[in-house]
């Protein structure tokens, strides 16, 4: 027990178990009747597993019994072992004098297989040079396949050689077999230049004599092998490996395609020139490409691709040379034709879409022939050779047209009788024009020229104006010159409508038909400089008679208003050669021209009504006069809702009133009505009516103080612009002359 602690343990447990099992199963009396049947059953299973214990023990042991003898046995053959090899020791130890004379046989034997090597390739060695001169005979009759395989021959023959004086570390002998085969370099030069300029001439060989083109492609993969093979052991690299004659062969076509086209000396970068270049180039490549697509590709293997190829490697050349042309200083008709060639010509069906060269030729994958940068800065360049253009044609049209305005004749008239020159027609078809020839490029360059033509839309406006305003200084020293420039300021009144009704037709987006701002502050400058002039020259004609009043004989009877409304009248009659908003415009202005000199005429301080007689005198012309002109006003189409002469009927209605102290509300009724006249016109009104006493002055005069008036945005301003003269101060001297 004390030697097999794990079987007491084992016991303990199997004991124990047992004692849990029969708890289990006999816990109730009726069981007890089945202990005889349970002990016979747990006696057969004790003795089947007593029977497969001592099976099983019985087998390990024979297999041990087994084990130790074959143990037994394999020393013993050991031991046997060891003698023999101590025997065979002893008798190695009796014979190695013996081997050191089979080493000198070995080094005899390696030295015969050398000399036999020798033997063999002797007569090959004592042929190279005349095989030199035969291949260099073949190569001059351009057989050019026996050429090279007499090459290929002879290089293996030198490649061998040295291999096995690299693999005995004989490299001093190596210079000597590289004089010998000094010829080979000749050779394979003479044979790659021949190479080369059958694949530089290849597009014009593959449909003339292709044979030689097809020589040329087996002789180049033959040596890509050769250059393959030798990459591939990497133990020795001969001289001249790799030849790489096919990366060669792409770069020489590449530069016979580059330098067919595109290596030219001198080209005519003008218009006409550069049109004919371009046309040129356009159909000598797609003239190749086809030969391409349908000869050569059948001459050289297909992982050649060289198809795509040539199509890169004309894009790239092209987009060079349009580099290059682009450096030059070029005219507005060479930039727009470059950027057409390269954004719409190269791609469409007539060049690299052309049907027999698709589908195979595929330029979209390439990218663009110019990049965005390029476009926009071609783009910039060719809107400024415009609008120098534009500029220059405007300066000339407006010289013309300044020169026009002094002629002995009136401005031509369309068929409503409306003056006009041809000014708004040259200059918007010429923008117009230009405005339509960038929308075939690109959206981009249309916007950037109309942008520009808009600009100088505007500045060819101020400098119109600057010519009105010279035309109108050179009027005012002689009103004869120009003759009819009434006509002419009427024309150019016209024109400068037609302008702005135009400029929207210039819009690129027909959605969106809005004038800038300040190009319509432009036109608005031209319009107003061009109504001043003629306001001016109004009040040229009607300054004489303002001159006549007040005064006693205009009071008397007088045909001032009569001959006011003639001149009135002349110059309506010249505004009807203006158009519809304009000619309101402007008599609207005239009339408020003429009601403003004829008050600022009534208060010059030039009369005061001595008499109650008097003022009703000045009643009563106020009254003539007034309904006079309004009435031809009236008659020229301006309502009477639009006339500003109603300030003479309210003013008439201050100085008829008979009674002084009433004048305060009839004061506040027409500051009211007219929010801009001051305390000095209220003054001088009452001066003129002659018997409004001090006090009374005061009290109107304090009231306008307490009732002050604000402008109202609709408002036109009439009385503003009346400055009334300062008031004589009172001298004690008799006026007299001076002794």
């Amino acid at each position: 027990d004390e030697e097999w602690p794990e079987a007491e343990k084992a016991e303990k447990l199997a004991r124990g178990a047992a004692l849990k099992w029969a708890s289990g199963v006999f816990y109730r009396p009726e069981k007890l009747e089945a202990l005889g049947q349970y002990r016979s059953r747990e006696r057969q299973r004790n003795s089947s597993i007593q029977s497969r214990l001592k099976s099983t023990v019985q087998s390990y042991l024979e297999g041990v019994s087994s084990g130790l003898e074959q143990l037994r046995s394999a020393a013993q053959e050991v031991q046997s072992v060891c003698q023999d090899l101590g025997a065979a020791r002893w008798a190695l130890l009796d014979s190695a004098d013996r081997f050191q004379d089979l080493q000198q046989m070995r080094a005899l034997v390696a030295e015969h297989v050398q000399l036999a090597s020798v033997v063999q390739v002797l007569p090959q060695l004592f042929s190279v040079h005349e095989v030199f001169s035969h291949t260099l005979q073949l190569l001059h009759g351009q057989r050019l396949l026996e050429a090279h395989a007499e090459l290929m021959m002879m290089e293996h023959l030198r490649d061998d050689i040295l291999s096995q004086l690299h693999v005995r570390g004989l490299s001093s002998a190596q210079a000597t077999v590289l004089s010998y085969f000094g010829g080979l370099q000749e050779l394979n030069e003479s044979l790659a230049k021949q190479l080369w300029d059958i694949v530089g001439s290849s597009l014009q060989l593959v449909r003339e004599d292709p044979v030689l083109f097809v020589t040329a492609v087996r002789i180049i993969e033959r040596e890509e092998k050769i250059d393959d093979t030798v990459l591939l052991e990497a133990t020795f690299l001969p001289p001249g490996r790799p030849k790489g004659w096919r990366q060669k062969f792409y770069h020489v076509l590449q530069e016979a395609i580059t330098g067919a086209h595109f290596h030219a000396t001198h080209m005519d970068a003008e218009g006409p020139g550069l049109a004919k270049h371009l046309a040129a180039l356009q159909k000598d490549i797609v003239s190749r490409l086809r030969v391409v697509k349908d000869l050569m590709v059948q001459c050289v293997p297909a992982h050649y691709n060289i198809l795509s190829v040539c199509t890169a490697t004309y894009h790239q050349a092209l987009t060079s040379h349009l580099q290059d042309i682009l450096r030059e200083d070029l005219d507005k008709q060479a930039l727009f034709l470059l950027l057409e060639w390269a954004l719409h010509v190269y791609q469409s069906p007539e060049m690299m879409g052309h049907p027999d060269l698709l589908p195979e030729v595929d330029v979209s994958a390439l990218g663009p022939l110019m990049s965005p940068e390029l476009v926009d800065q071609t783009e910039r360049k060719y809107v400024v050779k415009v609008k120098a253009s534009v500029l220059e044609w405007m300066q000339r049209t407006l010289e013309v047209e300044f020169k026009e305005w002094f002629r002995e004749e009136e401005p031509e008239m369309d068929h409503q009788g409306f003056f006009q020159s041809a000014l708004p027609v040259i200059v918007m078809q010429m923008l117009n024009e230009n405005i339509q020839v960038a929308s075939l490029i690109t959206d981009s360059l249309q916007q950037k020229v109309y942008t520009m033509a808009l600009e100088e839309l505007e500045a060819f406006l101020g400098r119109l104006r600057e010519a009105l305003v010279q035309c109108g200084k050179e009027h005012q020293k002689d009103r004869s010159v120009p003759k009819y420039y009434v006509s002419y300021l009427l024309a150019m009144l016209n024109n400068n409508l037609a302008l702005s009704s135009s400029v929207s037709s210039l819009l690129p987006d027909a959605a969106r038909r809005e004038v800038p701002t300040s190009l319509q502050a432009a036109l608005d400058r031209m319009q107003k400089k061009g109504c001043q002039l003629l306001l001016e020259e109004l009040l040229l004609d009607l300054q004489p008679l303002c001159l006549q009043l007040p005064s006693r004989k205009w009071l008397s009877g007088s045909q001032l208003s009569s001959s006011m409304c003639e001149v009135i009248d002349k110059y309506a009659k010249d505004f009807s050669h203006l158009r519809k908003p304009l000619f309101t415009l402007l008599l609207m202005e005239s009339e408020l021209l003429v009601a403003s000199q004829y008050l600022r005429a009534l208060m010059q301080r030039k009369m005061v009504c001595k008499s109650e007689e008097e003022r009703g005198q000045l009643c009563d012309r106020l009254l003539q006069d007034a309904t006079q002109l309004r009435e031809l006003f009236c008659g020229l189409g301006l309502d009477r809702s639009q006339q500003s002469l109603e300030a003479v009927f309210a003013l008439r209605e201050l100085i008829c009133l008979k009674d002084p102290s009433l004048l305060s509300l009839e004061v506040l009724g027409f500051i009211t009505k007219y929010p801009d006249v001051s305390d000095e016109h209220i003054s001088t009104l009452l001066d003129l009516r002659g018997d409004v006493p001090k006090e009374v002055r005061h009290v109107v005069l304090e009231m306008m103080a307490q009732h002050p008036q604000a402008l109202p945005e609709s408002y036109r301003p009439i009385f503003s612009t009346i400055l009334v003269p300062a008031p004589e101060l009172p001298s004690c001297l008799r006026k007299g002359k001076c002794a």
